[in-house]
C-alpha cells in the first residue's frame, strides 16, 4: 500500500484529504510536529508527499529542497499562492506538481495517481507486480510475461483501481470503442484468460468477482 505524507498545518483540511484518500487504498500519515518535519519525513518514509508552503517554522519550498537533496520520492504542492511565478518556482524546487487552493478532492486522487504512473514510466503494484506499458509486458520477482492488448488494457484498469470495484459497464468502455459491439460474455473471457496468466507468475486470485457489480483487483494474495 503507498504511503502518502501530507505535510498541512490546517488540521480539518488534512483530515479531510486523509478521510478521502485512504478510501482508495492509501496509507496516509500527517505531520503531528511542525518543529521536526524532516525527522518525521525520513521516518515515515514516504511514496509521496502532499506539501503546503505557509507552514509553522517552516517554508515549504525549503523544505522540498531539502526532500529533493535526499529523494526522489514525487511531491505535490498543495498552496493557496496561486500565481504563475509560485507554481513555477514549486515546480524549479524539485516539485512533480502544484494544485492551487481551493481544490476538489478528485483532482487531487487524480493527481496522485498520475504522479505514480510517471514513475518509471511503469505501474507498480502493492504485490510487486509491474505493469509496462511500453510492451504489454508484466514482470514480478523477475518472471515476464506478455499479455495481448486487450488484456493488458484491463489489467491496467483494475491495478489503477486496486481494492475499489470497477464495474463490469466501465470495463466494457475502457476496452472496447462504443461504436464495437461487445457482449458482456467477451468481457468474461478476457477476465479468465488475464486470471489464468496471472497465475503463471504465481499471483492467484488477484482478480475477484463482484457478483451483479463488477471485478476488483487485490495484491494481498499468496504469491507462490
Amino acid at each position: 500500500m503507498n504511503k502518502i505524507l501530507v505535510i498541512e498545518d490546517d488540521i480539518k483540511l488534512s483530515s479531510f484529504i486523509k478521510e478521502f484518500i485512504e478510501k482508495y487504498a492509501y496509507n496516509v500519515v500527517l505531520i503531528n510536529d511542525f518543529n521536526n518535519i524532516e525527522t518525521e519525513f525520513f521516518e515515515t518514509k514516504p511514496d509521496l508527499i502532499l506539501l503546503d508552503i505557509n507552514l509553522p517554522y517552516s517554508d515549504g519550498f525549503q523544505l522540498c529542497r531539502a526532500f529533493r537533496r535526499e529523494s526522489d520520492v514525487p511531491i505535490i504542492f498543495i498552496s493557496a499562492r496561486s500565481s504563475e511565478f509560485e507554481q513555477i518556482r514549486g515546480l524549479e524546487m524539485g516539485a512533480d506538481d502544484y494544485i492551487v487552493k481551493p481544490f476538489s478532492f478528485e483532482l487531487l486522487l487524480a493527481k496522485i495517481q498520475a504522479s505514480f504512473r510517471r514513475v518509471c514510466g511503469e505501474y507498480k503494484s502493492s504485490n510487486g507486480l509491474l505493469l509496462n506499458k511500453k510492451n504489454f509486458e508484466i514482470s514480478i520477482n523477475n518472471n515476464v510475461l506478455e499479455l495481448s492488448k486487450k488484456e493488458f488494457q484491463l489489467l491496467n484498469k483494475l491495478v489503477l483501481n486496486e481494492d475499489v470495484i470497477v464495474t463490469r459497464e466501465e470495463l466494457l468502455e475502457e476496452l472496447w470503442d462504443e461504436t464495437f459491439f461487445v457482449d458482456d460474455h467477451t468481457l468474461t473471457v478476457n477476465v479468465t484468460r488475464l486470471r489464468n496468466k496471472l497465475a503463471m507468475l504465481g499471483l492467484l486470485d488477484v482478480i475477484k468477482t463482484k457478483r451483479g457489480l463488477g471485478y476488483i483487483y487485490q495484491s494481498k494474495v499468496l504469491i507462490l
